[in-house]
C-alpha cells in the first residue's frame, strides 16, 4: 500500500492541522517556555524541544529523506526517539520504531520490509545492526552517540540550521508504521495515519482527565503504542511535561513520582504490581498522583484494591497497536463499581461490539470477539493487503482476536485472547479470571495460567507461578485457595514453579514460551 493515501478522498478533519509536525510546532508557539521533556535531570522547554526537532528534520532532509520515505529508530527510551518522530512529521516522512530487544536478523527483516531510508540508533542497537548491516539497503545510519562507522547525530544537529518551512502533510497520510510483536509468525507493520493518532487522543481527552499542568512519567517503552500514545503524546499536545526514563525500574519510578510530583503515568499491570511489591512503596508519597492509566492486560482486582487503598484510582484502558490504541476506557469514577471491566462499549468517537465466529453480534452476557470501529483504527498493514482484508471487514470493523463479554449496562469485560483460552472438559476457561484469583494468594508473586495437554480433560488448567520469598505453594494449597472462589472446572489441575514469568519489553506475558516449556499446545 502507498505510504500516503490519495488526498482526493480525505477523511474527517482534512485541511485541519492534525499532523504530528503541527502538534509540536503550534505548541511551541503558544507555550515556548513551559517544560516539555525531562530526561536524566535535563529539561527542555517547548521552544528548545522544537529547535532540536527542526534541526534534526533539516538534517534528515539534507541526507535525502523525502516526503513518504521511512526513517527508523532503534534504541531504549531517549529524547532522540521523540525528536525523530516529530522531525519525520515536520518533513512528511514516516516514522518506524523498532523493538530494541530484537536480534540482528529480526531487525533486518523490519528494516527491509519497511524499506527504511535512514536508521537512527543508540550505541547498543547500532552494534546489533552492524551484525547484519551488509544485508541491508539503508542509505544512511545515524547514531545517538559516537559509534564507529556511523554518523554521530549530535554534532550534525548542532551544525545544521533549523528547518525553514515544514512540509504540508494531510491527515490521511501514514505517520507511523509500528510493527506488531510477531509472536505467531513474521511481524506486521501497522500503518497509523496522523489522523489516527489525533483522533485517538481526542477520544482520550473525552474519556479521562488530561491537563496542561500534568507531569506524566513515561517508563513504558516508546516503541510500543501504549508507551507512546496513551499519555506521552497527549501530554505534549496539552503542553504538559513528560518525564522520560530509559526503562522501567520500580525503585526509580517511585522516587521520581515523589521528587517530580508526577500526576499520571501509563503502565501495564506488571509495572504497577512490581511497584506495589517494592519495599519503598508504603513510604513513598503518592499524593501528587491524580490517576494511573493501566492497559495491556486485564488488571487483577487485588492490584486495584492496593492502589485504591493509597488513594490512587486507575483509569483502565483496552486497545491495540491497530487502534492507536484506545478502544475501551474505564474512568476513575467507574473503577470501583465496575471492577474488572475494560470500559463502556461506546467512546465519544468510536464503538466496540462483540461478534460470534460468523460476524454476528452476540447477546448481552455471552462471549464474543471484540471488534472496533472508529477514526483511530489503522488504515491497514504495510504491504500486506491480505492481512488487512482479514482484519478489517467491509463495514470497517477491526477484528481484534480478543474475547469479551458485555454486561447489561454496556460495559465490556475482556475475557482473554482467543488463542489463550483453555478448553477443559468441554468448558471454556479464561485464564485472566483464574489469574486474578491467584494474585490474592499470599505466596504468589506472579502467575500465568495456560492450558496443557491432558488425556482426560483435553486440556489441564495449569498455573505457572513465581513465588514470593519462602516456601513455594503446592498444588493442594492452590486448589484449596481457589475452592470457594472458582467453579471446579476452573481450578488448576497442574502447578509449575518458575523463578520469573517471561515478558516482552512492553510487560506482556509471553504465554507461548510457557506453552513451549510445559507442553502446551
Amino acid at each position: 500500500m502507498a505510504a500516503h493515501p490519495d488526498p482526493a478522498t480525505p477523511s474527517a478533519g482534512a485541511g485541519l492541522p492534525l499532523d504530528l509536525g503541527s502538534w509540536i510546532g503550534r505548541r511551541a508557539e503558544t507555550a515556548s517556555t513551559r517544560p516539555a521533556l525531562t530526561f536524566e535531570g535535563r529539561t527542555l522547554t517547548y521552544g528548545q524541544f522544537l529547535d532540536r526537532i527542526d534541526r534534526l528534520a533539516a538534517e534528515l532532509a539534507a541526507g535525502g529523506v523525502g516526503h513518504g520515505d521511512r526513517v527508523g529508530y532503534a534504541g531504549i527510551n531517549h529524547p532522540t526517539f521523540l525528536e525523530t518522530l516529530f522531525a519525520c512529521g515536520r518533513i512528511g516522512a514516516v516514522f518506524v520504531p523498532l523493538n530494541f530487544r530484537l536480534a540482528g536478523p529480526e531487525m533486518a527483516y523490519i528494516i527491509g520490509d519497511a524499506g527504511l531510508h535512514t536508521l537512527v540508533a543508540d550505541a547498543d542497537r547500532a552494534a546489533v545492526v552492524d551484525t547484519v548491516r551488509s544485508t541491508l539497503s539503508l542509505s544512511r545510519v545515524l547514531s545517538v552517540t559516537e559509534v564507529d562507522g556511523w554518523e554521530a547525530l549530535e554534532p550534525l544537529m548542532s551544525a545544521r540550521a533549523p528547518l525553514g518551512l515544514p512540509t504540508r502533510v494531510t491527515p490521511d497520510e501514514v505517520a507511523i508504521v509500528m510493527y506488531t510483536s510477531g509472536t505467531t509468525g513474521r511481524p506486521k507493520g501497522v500503518m497509523l495515519t496522523h489522523a489516527n493518532l489525533f483522533w485517538n487522543n481526542v477520544n482520550a481527552m473525552f474519556s479521562f482527565d488530561s491537563s496542561q499542568n500534568d507531569v506524566t512519567l513515561v517508563a513504558a517503552p516508546l516503541f510500543h503504542i501504549g508507551g507512546l500514545n496513551v499519555n506521552t503524546l497527549i501530554t505534549l499536545q496539552k503542553a504538559g511535561e513528560v518525564v522520560l526514563t530509559a526503562g522501567f525500574d520500580p525503585a526509580e519510578t517511585l522516587a521520581l513520582i515523589e521528587r517530580r510530583r508526577v500526576t499520571t503515568m501509563f503502565g501495564v499491570p506488571a509495572m504497577f504490581l512490581f511497584m506495589a511489591q517494592h519495599p519503598e512503596f508504603a513510604d513513598t508519597d503518592l499524593s501528587s498522583l491524580r490517576s494511573l492509566v493501566c492497559g495491556g492486560a486485564p488488571v487483577p482486582e487485588p492490584l486495584i484494591r492496593i492502589y485504591h487503598g493509597r488513594g490512587v484510582p486507575f483509569v483502565q484502558g483496552y486497545g491495540l497497536t491497530e487502534t492507536a490504541p484506545l478502544a475501551l476506557v474505564l474512568r476513575t469514577d467507574e473503577s470501583a463499581t465496575k471492577i474488572g471491566a475494560a470500559g463502556h462499549h461506546t467512546l465519544m468517537l468510536s464503538e466496540v461490539r462483540l461478534v460470534d465466529p460468523h460476524g454476528i453480534p452476540v447477546p448481552t452476557g455471552e462471549t464474543g470477539e471484540v471488534c472496533v470501529r472508529g477514526p483511530q483504527v489503522m488504515v491497514g498493514y504495510w504491504h500486506n493487503p491480505a492481512a488487512t482484508a482479514a482484519a478489517i471487514d467491509e463495514q470497517g470493523w477491526f477484528h481484534t482476536g480478543d474475547l469479551g463479554r458485555m454486561d447489561d449496562d454496556g460495559y465490556v469485560y475482556i475475557v482473554d485472547r482467543t488463542k489463550d483460552m483453555v478448553i477443559s472438559g468441554g468448558e471454556n476457561v479464561y485464564p485472566a479470571e483464574v489469574e486474578s484469583v491467584l494474585y490474592d494468594h499470599p505466596a504468589i508473586r506472579e502467575v500465568a495460567v495456560i492450558g496443557t495437554p491432558d488425556a482426560r480433560w483435553g486440556e489441564a488448567v495449569t498455573a505457572v507461578v513465581a513465588a514470593v520469598e519462602g516456601p513455594a505453594p503446592t498444588l493442594d494449597d492452590v486448589r484449596e485457595f481457589c475452592r470457594d472462589r472458582l467453579a471446579g472446572y476452573k481450578i488448576p489441575l497442574r502447578l509449575e514453579i518458575v523463578d520469573e514469568i517471561p515478558r516482552n519489553p512492553a510487560g506482556k506475558i509471553l504465554k507461548y514460551r510457557l506453552r513451549e516449556q510445559f507442553g502446551g499446545a
